[in-house]
């Protein structure tokens, strides 16, 4: 019996626009980086088990003003251990983790098109078809996060100059 493919996904990822902006993302060689330094099991849980090759990614600038959605990216390579774990000297070290079973993963992101306007917080609140989008949950901090298609339809389409 013939399998079928996995439908694409969509995901959301935050980051600081003065750590890591997604025109950081544009000038990286071939619009490509890594996504390290993730240290919430829920979200290295999405990175590890959900994010796939060709799954789409929401660029969310987090600790802005106003923090919005500024662009797409797509997943160009899946989970594979996180080197900034294993680096005493780096800012994400993680005494605990072990280069034979890494604790914590990370995921190549390459960027796909900036969103012709950015989609604000305060207004991802107002949409309709969005009420229960994990970004918009009281107290969701998870910088990985799933995106549903519908919500990707509607964020889409604003950020391309629709509706």
């Amino acid at each position: 019996m013939p399998t079928t493919a996995r439908s694409r996904q969509y995901w959301l990822v935050k980051s600081e626009p003065e750590v890591f902006s997604f025109d950081h993302l544009v000038r990286a060689p071939k619009k490509t980086s890594h996504w390290d330094g993730v240290r919430n099991y829920q979200a290295r849980n999405h990175m590890r088990d959900g994010m796939k090759k060709g799954d789409l990614v929401f660029f969310y600038h987090s600790n802005a003003e106003p923090p919005a959605i500024v662009g797409v990216a797509e997943v160009v390579r899946e989970a594979y251990p996180d080197s900034t774990a294993l680096d005493p000297k780096h800012d994400h070290f993680d005494p605990k983790s072990k280069a034979d079973a890494p604790t914590w993963v990370m995921v190549d992101i390459k960027a796909v098109e900036k969103l012709a306007r950015p989609i604000g917080l305060p207004e991802l609140r107002t949409i309709k078809g969005l009420e229960k989008m994990t970004l918009l949950q009281k107290g969701s901090r998870l910088s990985v996060q799933p995106v549903s298609p519908d919500e990707w339809d509607i964020i889409y389409e604003m950020g391309m100059g629709g509706a």
